[in-house]
């Protein structure tokens, strides 16, 4: 068979058809054949469509810590990264396969790159890989033992900046300050462990439970991120006399990451200051770092409610002007999402189920905020 005509088209010519279509129509063109295949994967083409494409917004899915022993329960192949799609309500998959580690576990992203930990055949140790799913590039990053990989909290920022926090150390690496190329190690000196830390440009931010001998007690503290000359974190309360007791207001509380200079924090919102009060709903409250006002952003509907009611537990994930729901037994994804007006919302921010995703069962789902992009990654 003769080559089809659009073969014959100058490279230039073909730079400019494809970069006029969105990413989704991109990805699935990738597919079709080796010629688009090496055409779409040039780093001429990335660099020409991202200057013209924004990220592709999703909400990624990480394994759950123990997997179900139930056959018919399904679960999340550990080969592939699923998300989900809020503008077109579709769930994708992101084949991981091309990553000669096993036991592959996605933590974090930022700027297009997804962080996982996974098991080398060659070593004993799980290693932190720093991958791009579209490209299919990846890189390993500097050894850490493995008890980083059980109980640490992996974040990523700008600038390649990676950092893993513990109840009593952070380690941090980034491609542009560590000329070594090795881990820094900080003592934290937080009043107890740092719960749902967040990087926000070159700053951390945690809640600490400040332990008060009557019940707990939630404090934000913040710190800039470490350099070379660094012994230990300079971490130190967020407070303002105005604030009252906003802490108070929520049952286990979590920060989520807002849009550009705002914290959201998420949890229960407790029906009285009582020290074993009931909760009535799940509350988002978003802090402006630049005034230091909090304002309500999102009130779950009290009918979505009463399936977390009903849930032992639930976990927050997202970022942004979105923000995931899931509890026990409730087998659907609850979504928060600021951006789109709707039934069911709370200051025009529609709150719906998502349902429809592998892997769900009866099962705490987690899981974190991935602006795909075609971005440009040299493997190592």
């Amino acid at each position: 068979m003769d080559s089809p005509p659009i073969y014959l088209l100058p490279q230039d010519t073909l730079h400019m058809i494809f970069i006029k279509l969105p990413l989704r129509q991109i990805i699935l063109c990738r597919s079709i054949s080796k010629t688009f295949q090496n055409l779409l994967t040039s780093s001429s083409f990335l660099q020409l469509f991202n200057s013209h494409h924004p990220t592709l917004s999703l909400i990624a899915l990480r394994p759950p810590h123990h997997r179900t022993r139930h056959r018919h329960v399904p679960t999340l192949p550990l080969s592939l990264l699923h998300a989900f799609d809020p503008f077109s309500n579709r769930w994708l998959k992101f084949d991981l396969t091309f990553l000669p580690f096993t036991s592959l576990s996605p933590v974090t992203s930022s700027f297009g790159k997804i962080y996982l930990w996974g098991n080398s055949p060659e070593l004993t140790t799980r290693s932190l890989i720093e991958c791009n799913p579209l490209t299919r590039t990846f890189r390993v990053l500097p050894k850490l033992g493995s008890a980083w990989s059980k109980h640490g909290s992996v974040l990523s920022g700008s600038g390649g900046r990676v950092l893993v926090l513990t109840e009593l150390a952070t380690l941090y690496w980034s491609e542009s300050h560590n000329e070594n190329n090795n881990w820094l190690k900080f003592s934290s000196n937080l009043p107890s462990k740092p719960r749902s830390p967040i990087l926000i440009g070159t700053s951390l931010y945690a809640l600490c439970d400040v332990e008060s001998p009557w019940r707990t007690l939630w404090k934000l503290f913040a710190c800039k991120l470490p350099d070379s000359k660094t012994k230990s974190l300079g971490w130190s309360r967020v407070e303002k006399n105005e604030w009252g007791d906003v802490f108070d207001l929520l049952k286990k509380p979590r920060l989520v990451k807002g849009i550009g200079n705002k914290i959201l924090m998420v949890g229960g919102l407790k029906s009285s200051f009582s020290l074993n009060a009931s909760c009535s709903t799940i509350l988002i409250l978003r802090l402006d770092l630049e005034s230091l006002e909090w304002d309500e952003a999102g009130r779950m509907p009290l009918e979505m409610y009463k399936c977390f009611q009903d849930s032992s537990k639930f976990k927050v994930f997202g970022g942004g002007d979105k923000v995931c729901f899931s509890g026990k037994r409730v087998g659907k994804l609850a979504l928060w999402d600021e951006n789109v007006k709707g039934d069911g919302s709370c200051g025009g921010c529609q709150w719906r189920w998502v349902e429809g995703g592998t892997g769900f069962g009866d099962g705490l789902l987690r899981g974190f905020a991935f602006d795909a992009c075609l971005g440009a990654m040299a493997s190592l």
